[in-house]
C-alpha cells in the first residue's frame, strides 16, 4: 500500500464513529461475555488454535460484541473469511460466494468463514441455501441474531451449529469502554483534554442498558457538542452533560423478538402472582419501548379470563371498559387506563377453573363425542318411539328454586371438570354447587 493510500484510510477510520473506532480489535481488548471467551473457554480455545471448523450462532441483544468477535475472528484465521448482511444480500449474493468458496477449496484446500448478520431476516429458502455448503465443510458458517434462533432459525441449520448466547454489558464493563475511549491516543480521545466525571460515566453506563455502542455513542456526542474551557481547554462532561446526550434509557426491546415475549410473560405472570408493584414495572417497560397498547390491553383481556375468572367476574368488564377508554382518550392520558386494567387484575382474586374447558376438548379429542341424552335434544328431530323410550325432559323453572335433578351430560360421561376455587365470587359459586349436589344426593 502506498503512502497516500495508507493516509486515506487513517483519514476514514478517524472520520468513523467513537463506537467502530473502538471496537476490541483482539480477544484480550474484548469486554464482557466470559462465559463464552473467557481464559479456557472452548471457543476462545478454538479461536485462537484457528481450529473453528463447526458452525457457531451468536445470539444475544444489539452492542454485546456478536459482529466485533466476528471482526476479531477474521482478523485471526487464515482461512478466507467473507461477510454478508442479511438485510442487504439475498440467495444470488449467496450462491456467489458459494461458488467461490468451492473453488478456492478444491484449487487451494482453503476453508471459508461466512459471517451473515442478522441471519434471522433470510426466509426458510435463503436458509436452505446454506444446508449443502455447511454440511460438506465448504463454508463454516457465523451467524449473528438478535431473535430466538430455536424459532427464527430453521432446524437442520441449528442441528448444524453450535449457539452461543450473548448477554448485556455490566454496568462496570461498559464503564471501563468509557474511560479506554477517553484515554486511548489513536482511536479514542486520548489526544484531547477530556474531564469525564466518574457520576457522569456511571449514568452512561446505566443508561445503555448494556448497550455498549449506544454508550460510546452518548459519549461522543457528549464530547463533541461540549465546548472546551476558555482557560484551561479542557472538555469538563458532567453529569449534566451526560444526562442531555442520553435522555431515554436504551431500551432492549423489539417487538417481535425475545424482548417483547420475555416482557410480556413477565407481565402476565406478575398479574398472575398478585404483584400489582411487577406488573407495572413491565408494562411501563413496554409502553416505553413503544409497544402497542392495544397489544397489553389483549393480553390482559386473556389475563381477565384465565387467570381472573369467575374469582371476579367484573375483571373482563373492567379491562374491555379501560381498553375502551384508552380508544376516546389516546396517549398519553390512556396510560391510566392501562394502569387502571393492570391493576385491578393484579390485585383481584385468582382463578383459573375456566380451564376446564381444555379438560373438555382433551376429552372429546380422547374420547369421542357422545350425543346428549333424549330429553335434552330437540324434541322435533325426535321419532315418536325415542320420545317413549326416554324421560321427559323436566322444565327447571316450574321447580322450587328453579332447579330439578336431571342429567345432562350423555351416557356414560361423568364429568367433574369444573372444579370451583374458594376465591372471591367463586366461592359463592362454590356453594350453590354443593348444595345442588346434596339435593341431588337426596332426590337419588
Amino acid at each position: 500500500m502506498d503512502l497516500f493510500a495508507f493516509s486515506r484510510q487513517e483519514q476514514i477510520h478517524r472520520s468513523a464513529p467513537l463506537a467502530a473506532r473502538m471496537r476490541p480489535r483482539t480477544l484480550d481488548e474484548f469486554a464482557g461475555q466470559e462465559q463464552i471467551i473467557g481464559h479456557g473457554r472452548l471457543l476462545r480455545r478454538a479461536i485462537e488454535a484457528d481450529r473453528l471448523f463447526t458452525s457457531i450462532l451468536f445470539w444475544g441483544p444489539p452492542g454485546v460484541g456478536k459482529t466485533t468477535l466476528a471482526a476479531i475472528i477474521a482478523n485471526t484465521t487464515e482461512a478466507h473469511f467473507e461477510t454478508l448482511s442479511a438485510v442487504l444480500a439475498g440467495i444470488g449474493d449467496l450462491r456467489k460466494l458459494v461458488d467461490a468458496a468451492q473453488q478456492r477449496r478444491s484449487m487451494y484446500g482453503q476453508r471459508t468463514l461466512l459471517m451473515v448478520d442478522e441471519i434471522h431476516r433470510w426466509n426458510k429458502a435463503q436458509q436452505d441455501g446454506l444446508l449443502p455448503v455447511v454440511e460438506d465443510g465448504t463454508i463454516t458458517l457465523i451467524g449473528a441474531t438478535t431473535e430466538n434462533p430455536y424459532f427464527s432459525i430453521i432446524s437442520p441449520l441449528l442441528s448444524r451449529s453450535r449457539i452461543f448466547r450473548f448477554e448485556p454489558l455490566t454496568i462496570e464493563e461498559i464503564e471501563d469502554l468509557l474511560s479506554l475511549a477517553v484515554a486511548d491516543e489513536k482511536r479514542g480521545y486520548g489526544r484531547r483534554q477530556i474531564l469525564l466525571d466518574a457520576d457522569a460515566r456511571r449514568h452512561l453506563a446505566d443508561f445503555a442498558d448494556g448497550d455498549a455502542r449506544s454508550a460510546l455513542n452518548a459519549l461522543e456526542l457528549a464530547v463533541e457538542s461540549t465546548p472546551v474551557g476558555d482557560d484551561d481547554e479542557v472538555t469538563h462532561i458532567t453529569i449534566e452533560v451526560a444526562e442531555e446526550s442520553i435522555q431515554r434509557r436504551a431500551l432492549q426491546y423489539d417487538r417481535s423478538g425475545d424482548e417483547h415475549y420475555n416482557t410480556a410473560s413477565a407481565f402476565i405472570k406478575s398479574i398472575r402472582g398478585s404483584d400489582p408493584d411487577a406488573a407495572l414495572y413491565y408494562m411501563a417497560k413496554m409502553v416505553l419501548a413503544g409497544e402497542d397498547p392495544r397489544f397489553i390491553f389483549r393480553r390482559m383481556l386473556i389475563s381477565a379470563s384465565e387467570d381472573i375468572g369467575l374469582a371476579s367476574p367484573m375483571a373482563i368488564s373492567v379491562v374491555m371498559a379501560c381498553a375502551q377508554a384508552y380508544e376516546w382518550v389516546g396517549m398519553p392520558e390512556g396510560q391510566y387506563h392501562l394502569a387502571e386494567a393492570a391493576l385491578y387484575l393484579a390485585t383481584a382474586p385468582k382463578s383459573n377453573t375456566t380451564g376446564a374447558y381444555w379438560q373438555v376438548r382433551k376429552h372429546i379429542e380422547t374420547e369421542g363425542y357422545r350425543p346428549p341424552p333424549t330429553h335434552i335434544r330437540d324434541q322435533n328431530t325426535l321419532l315418536n318411539e325415542e320420545r317413549a323410550r326416554g324421560p321427559a325432559y323436566k322444565y327447571p323453572h316450574d321447580y322450587k328454586s328453579g332447579w330439578v335433578d336431571q342429567r345432562y351430560l350423555p351416557d356414560g360421561v361423568s364429568g367433574g371438570w369444573y372444579q370451583p376455587k374458594r376465591n372471591g365470587y367463586e366461592q359463592r359459586i362454590a356453594e350453590f354447587i354443593k348444595k345442588l349436589r346434596e339435593r341431588r344426593g337426596e332426590s337419588s
